[in-house]
């Protein structure tokens, strides 16, 4: 069987309302809204209320794209849910989502690859679509990251918000059709491991007194070995993908890398050769929303007119694990 172009049709996302800014946390940590931009560049972002989880964000940014879309729930063959912070280690937080959106001809799962989850689980999706098997694949990227981070670790507390994205996968219309998913390319290196955890709540530490009163359940990073190598695989692997399709830089409209530090993301630019114009930047409004951050980027990129159709984009992260995601794409629409 041929395959199928698969493309991206819609784009929507969801961010709790309350925000919390970096004068917030002068009054938690021994840090500075100067500090904070400087070394991350990020303001402020937002923040769930207790009782607000992933799958509720989840259900927010997917009702938005499918009443946008005007799709049915029914219509939903796939859904393909990147989270590092599932409601609970089972049943998924994709069969939370597939309840409460109604998509009851829908077959789905959670995927975890930290930072990169989205990518990779935009690659999965469309895979699907390109062998012809599904018709409408909803990829979304959820995480609420403020329920793993130590509000007491300046070093980490200030870098994370909570947010979600979702998009449409679907088939091209026709073989003419030149907007559409062209390249991916994903690796791990496991070696990576030891530089970015949350060492408890699985099978190894399961939650005890002692490891709650470690703090093992909560992110543990070390930020100058994470910087470096996200820096350089991004990169890497933005090149290639171009290179391997016969592109330049110039050739490429917006670079959408994952949020994590503005200066992380400027030194992938700098590396590429890529003017201002060529790379998005909302990590000031947002914070790292893990999973979150490529289609929350997106809906941006669309709403300050940074995305048109048949731009060439390259959406491209690194995660905890290492994990590096990235995609070369035509914009549909």
């Amino acid at each position: 069987m041929p395959r199928i172009p698969a493309k991206i049709t819609g784009v929507s996302c969801y961010v709790p309302p309350r925000v919390m800014t970096n004068f917030d946390f002068e009054k938690i940590v021994d840090t500075s809204n100067d500090w904070i931009i400087a070394r991350t560049g990020i303001r402020e972002r937002h923040v769930v209320d207790k009782g607000m989880a992933t799958s509720h964000m989840a259900t927010a940014a997917a009702k938005a794209l499918l009443e946008q879309k005007q799709v049915s729930p029914q219509e939903i063959d796939l859904i393909v849910l990147a989270t590092v912070t599932p409601d609970m280690l089972f049943p998924s937080t994709a069969c939370l989502v597939q309840e409460r959106l109604g998509a009851t001809r829908a077959w789905g799962f959670d995927l975890v690859a930290a930072c990169s989850g989205f990518v990779y689980a935009l690659t999965v999706g469309a895979q699907f679509v390109a062998a012809g098997t599904h018709r409408k694949a909803l990829v979304i990227g959820s995480d609420t990251m403020t329920s793993i981070i130590d509000f007491e670790d300046r070093a980490t507390c200030v870098l994370f918000g909570d947010g979600a994205g979702a998009v449409l996968i679907e088939p091209c219309a026709s073989a003419s059709d030149e907007e559409y998913i062209i390249d991916f390319h994903h690796d791990i290196d496991g070696s990576g491991g030891c530089y970015l955890y949350m060492p408890a709540g699985g099978s190894l530490n399961p939650p005890s007194h002692e490891t709650v009163d470690k703090k093992m359940h909560f992110v543990h990073q070390d930020g100058r070995q994470v910087f470096k190598y996200a820096v350089r695989r991004m990169a890497e692997v933005a090149e290639l993908l171009l290179q391997r399709n016969g592109f330049t830089d110039k050739d490429l409209r917006l670079l959408v890398a994952h949020q994590a530090n503005e200066r992380i993301i400027r030194a992938t630019q700098e590396r590429l050769g890529l003017t201002d114009e060529q790379v998005l930047v909302n990590i000031d409004r947002y914070g790292n929303t893990t999973a979150g951050t490529i289609p929350i980027a997106l809906v941006d990129a669309l709403k300050e007119g940074q995305l048109q159709k048949g731009d060439l984009v390259v959406l491209i992260a690194v995660g905890a694990g290492y994990t590096t995601g990235g995609i070369l794409l035509r914009w549909a629409y």
